[in-house]
């Protein structure tokens, strides 16, 4: 496959150096992206660049992953508009173990002339004095051309240290050494790295007379205006302990169409024809969501699990479900799964003693949890057929046990399609 097209097609290039393409089609190409451990788990923002390599390496190319032991030192300011604390060791080295970790989840790094490598730049940083740094990098690269960077203009009236203004000197001496030491000819990034990424050329160029190239990806942005990757809880991330496999589900399965049909290219290895055959499925009935729901699968199950996806396909369609088959599935489902699809639902808590004993509906949706504002209300709703317990109708003559209890501690209240209560025994 040639690389450059199939970026191309996906919509996952914006800016790409003359005589890139032309350097691909030498033959097996050295190409990195530099991974950033200010935390311990990438983020699906990451997957993007995570997406980039894994297609090199598909193409038939040599994919570096530089986790950024040096510059995590340092902090880059691109796209930043205050300066960042700064890391401890311990914590660094803690965030570069998890990162590398989960960036051998998608690359091969056993298939001979092309397997992944990992690099990390404390490396060839760690015995560089501060006056060999000034002297060999630093004189090659003047502050006039620094300054005309974004990442440093749009700094200059808030006000930048001079640890983060030499930041694009340490990211281009990366490419350097890569472009010396590991035959890496290009960089790729995503599109608030160019500035950076075009100082690594330059130095190449001045230092040795050499040629390097660079390509970057667009920054996502979703059809509403928000931001890609955060949720009303934060990040979502690729650590299943951070963001369930059930949240990283629901992200997906929850995108708007427009979005879904440029997340399946960016996000997928579907090929240009099924993703158009997918497409031209979902148009013929939008409401059954097909679209999303092979995207959510295809990467729920590539970053987690398929188990996890069954999971977490079964979670969401829980709601739909009435009677045994819900009941059933409701006992079944995990407690932290249960509580990611019920988080937030209103909750009351009543004395486990006290459902042993039994308490009928009408006290348990008024008096026991004020779910409902008097008996005459509750009275009025289970006369409506409007109430379930654990997805099951009820009426005013039945009785919450111990047997109603999910996971030996809840139950699920439900007035009408939408609103769901929590009855907590303790």
């Amino acid at each position: 496959m040639n690389f450059i097209e199939e970026l191309r097609w996906r919509g996952m290039i914006h800016d790409i150096m003359p005589g890139t393409e032309e350097e691909f089609a030498k033959g097996i190409t050295h190409a990195y992206i530099g991974f950033d451990p200010t935390g311990d788990s990438l983020h699906i923002g990451s997957l993007v660049q995570i997406m980039i390599l894994v297609h090199l390496q598909r193409c038939g190319h040599k994919p570096f992953a530089l986790v950024g032991g040096a510059t995590g030192m340092v902090g880059d300011p691109s796209g930043k508009s205050q300066e960042r604390n700064l890391l401890d060791n311990d914590t660094l080295q803690h965030n570069l173990a998890c990162v590398q970790k989960q960036l051998e989840q998608f690359l091969d790094f056993n298939c001979g002339d092309n397997s992944a490598e990992v690099v990390n730049n404390y490396d060839w940083f760690k015995n560089m004095s501060f006056l060999d740094f000034i002297r060999d990098v630093g004189k090659h690269i003047s502050v006039n051309y620094m300054m005309a960077k974004d990442s440093v203009k749009t700094r200059l009236e808030t006000g930048m240290s001079f640890t983060e203004f030499s930041y694009q000197l340490v990211q281009g001496y990366d490419f350097y050494w890569l472009w010396k030491n590991k035959k890496c000819t290009v960089q790729l990034g995503g599109s608030d790295q160019w500035g950076n990424i075009v100082t690594g050329t330059e130095l190449i160029r001045r230092k040795e007379g050499g040629e390097a190239f660079a390509v970057t990806t667009p920054l996502i942005k979703k059809a509403d205006g928000s931001k890609f990757g955060k949720t009303e809880g934060g990040n979502v991330w690729l650590d299943k302990t951070k963001t369930s496999p059930y949240k990283f589900y629901q992200y997906w399965i929850n995108a708007s169409d427009e979005d879904a049909s440029n997340y399946i290219r960016i996000f997928t290895l579907l090929t240009k024809e099924e993703i158009e055959s997918i497409e031209k499925e979902h148009a013929q009935a939008p409401h059954l969501r097909f679209l999303q729901k092979t995207l959510a699968k295809d990467i729920t199950t590539r970053v987690h699990s398929e188990e996890d996806f069954e999971a977490a396909l079964n979670a969401s369609e829980i709601l739909f479900k009435k009677g045994e088959e819900a009941v059933n599935g409701l006992k079944k489902m995990p407690e932290n799964i249960f509580n990611d699809v019920f988080e937030g639902v209103p909750q009351a808590e009543v004395a486990l003693s006290e459902i042993e004993t039994g308490i009928g509906v009408v006290d348990a949706l008024s008096a026991k949890t004020q779910f409902l504002s008097s008996n005459g209300e509750a009275r009025r709703a289970l006369k409506e057929n409007a109430i379930s317990i654990n997805k099951n109708k009820v009426t005013e003559d039945s009785v919450l046990t111990k047997d109603d209890l999910i996971n030996g501690k809840y139950i699920l209240v439900q007035k009408g399609k939408k609103n769901y209560y929590l009855i907590k025994a303790v």
